[in-house]
């Protein structure tokens, strides 16, 4: 043994204690090895360097400023929609649904962000229906892992296993080579939680902070039921307004919405029209709308608690603004700013000279300190805090979609994807997708650069010099060598199997694109060294690093151990299970497919 490969095995033996006992951030981990391995004279310094311009690198983040841009358009949110209103408050056809359609977009995104997509969804369904968020986060979470093993753009160890392969003088791989082990894995996921889900899900509801609309919802006692009607052909409210009405006076409701053709508009304007066909969104008490409904005739489509409906509004909110000192909106009165037409809100409270108002009080002079508590789009509420003299005081987390931009940023993230598969390169493709997203107006530059998750960026590019060292001192062979002696004249099973363990043990106390750099040299020289085609030894590391169940060391576990409540007994409990049936489909379809 060399001191070169002694000084490389103990940079490897450091980098694995560091990222398992996360003294250091994982990104200033892989840092230092970028920084001192040139030092050690293992590699030159521009080798070490080279990771940042990566092809893995780059497509890494063409993947995330695209992700962010379909998720500004809210593009994801309307195909949910009909997958939640099917799945309806079925416990299983809910994991079934979600978790397939988790899985799917996790084969073009970052598994974290198709959880991101999903998580308030989930969690507002948790709350309506009673189902415990622990056992819905759970296999969402396990199928977006899953998921990242369906394209060679689906992840980290994906998008770096072409560059890995290269390095070793091997033939990258197509995007979808390695797809039927994605499906097979995906669908047994699946399965697993259809059939064990019983037995291996925890039952108690997770810890959910309150978000601020349910905090105004408490503290102004707003109305909590937001309840779908219909004007059938007849009815005797078609032609009429909504002032000669009087919603409020009669039934204590208030109009958030109307429908039409499948588009919301919030807040219409007072002397708008009815017209037959038109779904109104009414904000009130049950036997409110229930007297309303039957007073003149019209259907009752679902409640709050319908999943369709509880998509509908989650681009809108409650929100609280106060009127400032000189306001120039002193002394107007609701009707005089035209609250309704001007800004796309519903005034629902005025707090005004210690009174609280809830009837009509449109024509109440506003006064410095009055408190106005109303309801309509995120883009609308900010609008109207922009006005000089109110202030908004409600924080809003969530952004306007810039649903205009849904076709461009479709089509460019097709056309990035298709020139993939037509074979150009990964990272030219990606970033050519990104980049047209910006010059479309999807995302602004500066919301590109906040897109890129820069933690993620360097761990990778600091990594990918590791696995240079260890080729070029010969570590990498080494190692091969003593696994070749210990699984000589074994059957191929054994050998993938042993990968597999290998891989699925790295991923547990490290990263999963540092595992997949230190372990796919080594896979390519135990091919060579036993006769198995290195680069399906090599999409297995690639493929089992990714099965991070039994403990809560993935990044997507990581976000779902709060809101679900979780502890590390109830992941090695569901995990442990599915990390052996993961082994077992990932070696038995590579021996099939690949070898």
């Amino acid at each position: 043994m060399t001191r070169e490969i002694i000084l490389v095995f103990c940079v490897l033996a450091s980098a694995i204690v560091l990222f398992s006992t996360e003294k250091l951030r994982s990104d200033i981990v892989a840092i230092l090895v970028m920084v001192v391995l040139p030092w050690l004279g293992l590699i030159e310094a521009k080798q070490a360097f080279s990771g940042l311009s990566s092809n893995a690198v780059l497509a890494l983040i063409g993947v995330m400023v695209m992700g962010a841009g379909i998720e500004a358009t809210g593009l994801m949110n309307r195909i949910s929609r009909p997958l939640i209103r099917i799945a309806g408050s079925d416990e299983k056809r809910l994991i079934a649904l979600v978790s397939a359609f988790v899985g799917s977009i996790s084969a073009f995104m970052q598994n974290i962000g198709a959880v991101a997509l999903f998580l308030p969804a989930l969690l507002g369904i948790s709350r309506q229906t009673r189902i415990p968020a622990s056992r819905l986060l759970m296999p969402m979470g396990f199928a977006a892992i899953l998921g990242g093993t369906l394209t060679l753009v689906a992840s980290g160890p994906m998008i770096i296993l072409n560059d890995l392969l290269r390095q070793g003088g091997l033939a990258p791989l197509g995007l979808f080579s390695v797809t039927p082990v994605g499906i097979a894995l995906l669908a047994s996921g699946i399965l697993y939680f259809l059939f064990l889900g019983e037995a291996v899900l925890p039952g108690k509801l997770g810890k959910q902070e309150p978000s601020e609309r349910e905090r105004l919802v408490e503290n102004w006692d707003l109305p909590r039921e937001i309840i779908r009607l219909e004007i059938p052909p007849g009815s005797s409210l078609s032609g009429q307004t909504l002032e000669g009405i009087g919603l409020w006076q009669h039934w204590g409701l208030h109009l958030l919405f109307v429908e039409n053709e499948g588009k919301a508009t919030y807040a219409p304007w007072r002397q708008s029209l009815f017209k037959e066909g038109q779904v109104l969104g009414i904000a009130g008490t049950p036997e409110g709308g229930k007297a309303f409904s039957e007073a003149f005739g019209l259907r009752v489509l679902g409640h709050t608690a319908d999943r369709e409906q509880a998509l509908l509004l989650e681009n809108a909110s409650f929100a609280q603004y106060v009127f400032l000192p000189r306001s120039p909106l002193a002394g107007k009165t609701i009707r005089e700013i035209a609250l309704r037409r001007n800004f796309g809100v519903e005034p629902l409270v005025l707090f005004s000279g210690g009174n609280e108002y809830r009837e009509d009080f449109s024509d109440f002079p506003l006064r410095p300190g009055d408190a106005l508590v109303v309801h309509g789009p995120w883009d609308n509420l900010r609008r109207l805090g922009r006005e000089e003299g109110i202030a908004l005081i409600t924080p809003l987390s969530g952004q306007p979609l810039r649903e205009a931009k849904t076709i461009p940023a479709a089509a460019c993230f097709l056309a990035a994807i298709g020139l993939a598969v037509a074979g150009f390169s990964l990272s030219l493709s990606l970033l050519s997708g990104a980049l047209s997203m910006v010059l479309f107006g999807v995302l602004s530059m500066d919301e590109a650069y906040e897109a890129i998750e820069w933690k993620t960026v360097f761990l990778l590019a600091g990594l990918i010099p590791l696995g240079l060292a260890m080729d070029q001192t010969g570590a990498a062979r080494l190692l091969a060598e003593k696994l070749t002696l210990l699984v000589a004249g074994s059957p191929p099973t054994v050998i993938l199997l042993v990968i597999a363990v290998i891989s699925t043990v790295f991923s547990l106390f490290m990263s999963n694109v540092a595992a997949t750099v230190l372990l796919v040299p080594f896979a390519i020289v135990v091919g060579r060294e036993s006769g198995l085609d290195p680069r399906a030894l090599a999409m297995l590391v690639a493929i089992c690093v990714a099965n991070s169940f039994i403990l809560p060391t993935h990044q997507v576990n990581t976000l779902l151990i709060s809101p679900g409540g979780y502890r590390n007994a109830d992941f090695i409990k569901a995990g442990g299970f599915m990390t052996v049936l993961f082994i077992f489909v990932a070696v038995t379809l590579v021996s099939l497919f690949y070898l």
